[in-house]
């Protein structure tokens, strides 16, 4: 990928850290694969702004960019690409190659370093062959998970650099930048396969937040149902429930759904706070004529007074 960051976001070279943040938020609600089944371009398109974002987000990484030490994809600038570049994406996941050693790399031109140069002035010329093998480079991925999915630790699927897909069992205690070691699944090496190291990200959601292991919820409510009580209809990350309100309920009254937040460590499940906004109508002329002449005497304002 050589496109520049900057321009993939649509954002100025100057741009802070928050209006970067908030060009990559907008970008992957509107591109992310779940909403764009039948798009793979959107699904191309996520990748690349998540590859942008993940270079930008990283204040080393952008300043050597800006720098012109390292080109779009990480690769430092007159290696041609050939050290510690991307190795493609997969399913709408980052991936990238963490940088060679370069001492492994040159060891076994010059038997094996300083210290098997050494040996090998010292009469026993397989000092430096004896050394251990070097295992593949890792690979990194970032794996974005729906707030629902991230509570519930539904499973999640991603696709690796070889083009073979693995279903992940996420884990207990999840939380935004969580990142799981996938054994033997890197690049290939002499001395075996590296690893794949997969960063997870809470995508933000339209109307569920997290907090903790607490998910809270803002529902609005009719002036009659507040007023005189009502059953109705709560979203949560399993489905839609059912929740009583009780008659005179205020706005900000905050009711508690017990076991339907995120999954903590030990397995159990915190809860999802409903608080309640009270949404009036405007202009109603029915019920400006049902209060004409009615008014609240208490003194709601008094512990204001000095």
């Amino acid at each position: 990928m050589a496109t520049d960051p900057y321009s993939l976001l649509g954002v100025a070279r100057g741009a802070s850290e928050k209006d970067i943040k908030s060009a990559y938020r907008k970008l992957a609600k509107e591109l992310h694969p779940d909403r764009n089944k039948d798009n793979p371009r959107a699904s191309e398109r996520f990748a690349e702004v998540t590859h942008a974002y993940d270079l930008l987000s990283d204040a080393d990484k952008r300043a050597r960019f800006d720098r012109g030490e390292i080109d779009s994809d990480g690769n430092p600038i007159g290696f041609g690409g050939g050290f510690g570049g991307q190795r493609g994406f997969g399913g709408g996941d980052f991936s990238g190659g963490e940088g060679i050693d370069l001492s492994e790399l040159f060891g076994g031109i010059f038997g094996g370093g300083a210290r098997g140069a050494r040996a090998n002035m010292g009469g026993d010329p397989f000092a430096g062959q004896r050394r251990a093998a070097p295992r593949g480079a890792s690979v990194q991925y970032r794996l974005a998970v729906s707030l629902p999915d991230a509570a519930t630790l539904a499973p999640q699927r991603i696709t690796l650099s070889d083009g073979k897909t693995i279903d992940l069992k996420l884990p207990a205690g999840l939380e935004d930048g969580t990142q799981m070691r996938l054994a033997g699944k890197g690049e290939p090496g002499p001395g075996g396969a590296g690893d794949a190291l997969v960063t997870l990200a809470i995508a933000p959601h339209p109307f569920f937040r997290k907090d903790g292991d607490t998910v809270r919820l803002d529902l609005p409510v009719t002036l009659d149902e507040a007023v005189n009580g009502a059953r109705i209809k709560v979203p949560t990350v399993e489905g839609a429930v059912m929740m009583t309100v009780a008659p005179g309920s205020s706005s900000g009254r905050t009711l508690r759904l017990k076991g339907r937040g995120f999954t903590r460590k030990d397995g159990s499940r915190g809860d999802q706070l409903v608080t309640l906004e009270i949404a009036l109508p405007e202009s109603d002329a029915d019920l400006t004529r049902r209060l004409d002449g009615w008014h609240d005497t208490r003194a709601l304002r008094a512990r204001f007074e000095t």
